[in-house]
């Protein structure tokens, strides 16, 4: 609908995660070393954990691009399995592990440490990256730790990566979890953007969104500085959002359709009050 009046070639602002799209703030930069350094030395535990729509699984999915297959095993699971038996059957079916009906536990544990002996021989190393970490069971938690524990000539074979909602921190905070929670290594809290953030956040959205000026223009003005955010406008984005990536996208997708409705080229507090009517509109149906 915007995209020939912003001269845009797709929708800056989605709610999808994108990690070409990904925003290196200072903070995202220190998540994105420490997982990086995490998962290269392969020692102990990662914890990402945030608010919800902070930025944690595109900065998962963008240090996964950089992960170079013919060293390392990704076993990614972005939705937990529901106990402990179902968790062990995902990562089977990730390292194509045949498995029976009614195998026990310790049998697929074993099934599994022999594949990551394998896999190790040719030279790669397995991460194991568990999203909504939050929602698994303390029974779960304890099988990833026992997991954990695979090692070869003192070497660990498996590098977890727990990704999570601030309710992970408190799981990890009881008392049966101190094991676990003594092996963490890397542990980082994703924050909100700050508003110097924010402007910049949206800024690079724009910036990928032109990518190379269309040929024929149907609108003569100044594509270079379109579409603007006035300082007002930005100020309203972030008290409603907070900060949070998932939300900015959301009113600012919407704060550029009422500007486009009105022939703006600037986004103006009124577009964005628009914006929150119809987010809140939604919410109540």
């Amino acid at each position: 609908m915007y995209l020939e009046f912003f001269a845009l070639k797709h929708k800056p602002f989605t709610i999808k995660t994108e990690a070409h799209a990904l925003y290196m703030s200072p903070q995202y930069m220190t998540a994105f070393s420490l997982l990086q350094y995490g998962i290269e030395n392969c020692d102990g535990f990662t914890v990402i954990t945030g608010e919800v729509g902070c930025g944690k699984t595109t900065i998962c999915n963008a240090l996964t691009r950089e992960l170079d297959p013919s060293k390392s095993l990704l076993l990614s699971l972005p939705i937990p399995p529901h106990d402990e038996h179902q968790l062990l059957n995902a990562i089977c079916t990730h390292l194509r592990v045949p498995i029976i009906a009614n195998e026990s536990v310790e049998t697929i544990r074993s099934k599994i440490t022999e594949k990551l002996r394998q896999e190790r021989t040719q030279g790669k190393r397995a991460v194991l990256i568990i999203d909504e970490a939050q929602n698994l069971d303390l029974n779960s938690l304890e099988t990833v730790r026992l997991l954990s524990n695979i090692e070869r000539d003192d070497e660990k074979l498996l590098h977890i990566v727990l990704v999570g909602q601030p309710e992970l921190k408190q799981k990890l905070r009881k008392q049966c979890m101190r094991q676990l929670r003594q092996r963490i290594s890397v542990y980082h809290d994703l924050k909100p953007l700050s508003f110097m953030d924010m402007k910049n956040y949206i800024q690079h959205r724009i910036n990928l969104a032109k990518g190379e000026e269309p040929s024929e223009k149907k609108f003569q003005i100044q594509r270079e500085q379109i579409p603007i955010f006035s300082f007002f406008a930005l100020r309203k984005i972030y008290t409603a959002s907070r900060g949070i990536p998932r939300i900015i996208n959301n009113i600012c997708d919407k704060a550029l359709i009422s500007a486009f409705i009105d022939y703006s080229t600037k986004v103006r507090v009124k577009d964005v009050n628009r914006a929150l009517k119809d987010i809140n509109q939604l919410k109540r149906i």
